[in-house]
C-alpha cells in the first residue's frame, strides 16, 4: 500500500509530477506498468484544478499591492499581449504539446501557469492539459518499459 501513496503523492508533487510517478511505481513499488499509468495520470490530471485556484488567488492577493500591480499590468500584460497575438490560433496545440513532452518541468504544473498567464480560456485548456497529461503518461510508461527491458539484458 505504502507504493500507492507513494505514487500518487509523487504525480501531484510539482518536481515529479506523472513522470517520477510511474517511474517510481514501476522500478521501486513493483506496481505494473498499466496500474501505474492511470494511477500516475488521475492525480495528475486532478491537480490542475487546485494548481488553477492557487493562481487565481495568489494573483489577486498580490494585486492589491501596488508595485505589484504596476509591474504585472505593464510589463507582463504587454509581453502577454504580443505573444498572444502571435499564436492565438495555436495556443491550445502548443499548450497540449507542452505538457504532452515528457520532460521535467514540461507537466500539468507548467501548463496551467502557461494558460493563466496567458489568459486562456479554462475550460479548453483542462481539456489540452488533461490530454497532454494522457500523452506523457503514456510516452513515460513505454519509455520506462523499454528502460526496464534493455536494463534487463545487461
Amino acid at each position: 500500500m505504502d507504493g500507492w501513496i507513494w505514487t500518487v503523492i509523487l504525480s501531484i508533487l510539482p518536481i515529479s509530477e506523472l513522470r517520477g510517478a510511474i517511474v517510481y511505481a514501476m522500478f521501486k513499488a513493483g506496481i505494473n506498468p498499466l496500474t501505474a499509468f492511470l494511477i500516475a495520470v488521475f492525480f495528475n490530471i486532478l491537480i490542475i484544478f487546485p494548481i488553477f485556484f492557487f493562481l487565481d488567488y495568489i494573483n489577486g492577493f498580490l494585486m492589491k499591492i501596488k508595485v505589484y500591480n504596476k509591474l504585472f499590468n505593464f510589463y507582463i500584460n504587454k509581453k502577454v499581449e504580443k505573444v498572444k497575438q502571435k499564436y492565438e490560433k495555436l495556443e491550445l496545440t502548443i499548450l497540449f504539446l507542452f505538457v504532452a513532452i515528457p520532460s521535467p518541468g514540461t507537466g500539468a504544473y507548467t501548463g496551467c501557469l502557461l494558460s493563466w498567464f496567458f489568459k486562456l480560456d479554462r475550460k479548453k485548456s483542462f481539456i489540452a492539459i488533461s490530454i497532454g497529461v494522457v500523452v506523457a503518461g503514456i510516452l513515460t510508461t513505454i519509455l520506462a518499459i523499454m528502460g526496464k527491458s534493455l536494463f534487463e539484458l545487461f
